[in-house]
């Protein structure tokens, strides 16, 4: 499974390190990524989402349905 959210689409990064001697080396920036079981009460059942933290408090804050509407998904599509 890659380190991808399932909803926004969020991935990793790719940058420098910089030391204090200005040399630069590869490194990545891993999103912060949640495996949750969130309940949809519309459906009556569980859904488990691979997602970030990030989209996880905008589902506390809308609910996964219309946050998904929103951005043009379905629970089919985001679910694990």
């Amino acid at each position: 499974m890659a380190r991808r959210c399932s909803i926004t689409g969020r991935g990793p990064l790719s940058g420098h390190h910089v030391s204090h001697s200005k040399r630069r080396v590869k490194r990545v920036q891993k999103p912060n990524l949640k495996s949750k079981r969130i309940y949809v009460p519309e459906l009556g059942r569980f859904v488990r989402i691979k997602l970030s933290a990030r989209a996880l408090r905008t589902v506390n804050k809308k609910g996964l349905l219309p946050y998904l509407k929103d951005r043009g998904l379905s629970v089919e599509e985001v679910a694990l």
